[in-house]
């Protein structure tokens, strides 16, 4: 069994980022992300209920809405599987605070900025030399130019962060490598022993949970392995659809193990 909690389950992601006594965690994972003019030294957390019409999807998807003290809109977001139109339903997340801010009466349509950062539990970006484990993404004109620098994305695809122990450079690579390590540690890294990840490590740790806790990360976890394993089934089952595929059309099986990943075993048995 596991000594701390998988931090891509609705409740370990809420346990470490959503909890008021626990926002200096949040906050300083935000700050490595966020330009010197919009580093937070404190927040408030927004009530979630703007997603209402989302409500269906939550199984998947955790949302952090929160507020920094000089008025940016954060929204963070844990996201276990691929779905389609990923980078759409990103977009539209940002509605939500974009048209929060609309005033009645006279409004000169004045915007605070706004941050949508997604954790991603997978890789979207298919061509492996176009991969990047961070993407920046603001608003820019045929020239490549800032348009509009109040609209920001940040998508960390978790997958294509491979650095280790002794390859961690800034407190960001820690940041990452606590969070994508964290349910396999069995004990603090000497890397990470500082205040900050030491606390994290306390409020991570399993053995700390009260009863309800426990059974609540229980539920969490299994609804965590249910989605990656449905996820897993229709991936493979597109791999042997490629491979029935190549077999019709007389492929030479060393291709055809090369191209899908399949062996040899499971194409004879195609």
């Amino acid at each position: 069994m596991s000594k701390y909690i998988n931090p891509y389950t609705d409740f370990g992601f809420k346990k470490l980022f959503g909890e008021d006594a626990n926002k200096d965690l949040l906050i300083d994972f935000l700050n490595q992300l966020l330009p010197p003019k919009h580093q937070i030294t404190n927040l408030n957390f927004r009530n979630v209920e703007s997603f209402a019409e989302l409500i269906h999807e939550r199984k998947a998807i955790f949302d952090i809405h929160c507020q920094t003290q000089s008025g940016e809109k954060i929204i963070v977001e844990m996201q276990k599987a691929k779905v389609n139109f990923f980078k759409d339903r990103s977009l539209f997340y940002s509605t939500f605070p974009i048209r929060e801010q609309a005033k009645r009466g006279e409004w000169d349509f004045r915007l605070t900025p706004i941050y949508m950062i997604a954790i991603l539990d997978f890789q979207y970006d298919e061509q492996e030399e176009k991969q990047k484990f961070l993407r920046s993404v603001k608003l820019k004109d045929q020239d490549g130019d800032v348009f509009y620098d109040k609209l920001n994305f940040k998508f960390l695809q978790m997958p294509l962060f491979t650095k280790e122990e002794n390859e961690l450079e800034t407190h960001f690579d820690k940041w990452i490598y606590f969070l994508k390590k964290l349910e396999g540690f069995d004990e603090i890294p000497s890397i990470l022993k500082e205040p900050i990840f030491e606390k994290a490590f306390r409020i991570a740790e399993i053995a700390n949970m009260t009863a309800s806790q426990y059974a609540e990360y229980q539920e969490s976890l299994l609804t965590y392995i249910e989605v990656k394993e449905v996820v897993k089934t229709a991936e493979l089952d597109g791999v042997k659809k490629v491979a029935k595929k190549m077999l019709s059309m007389s492929f030479p099986l060393e291709q055809i193990i090369e191209a899908t990943g399949l062996s040899k075993e499971e194409i004879e048995e195609l």
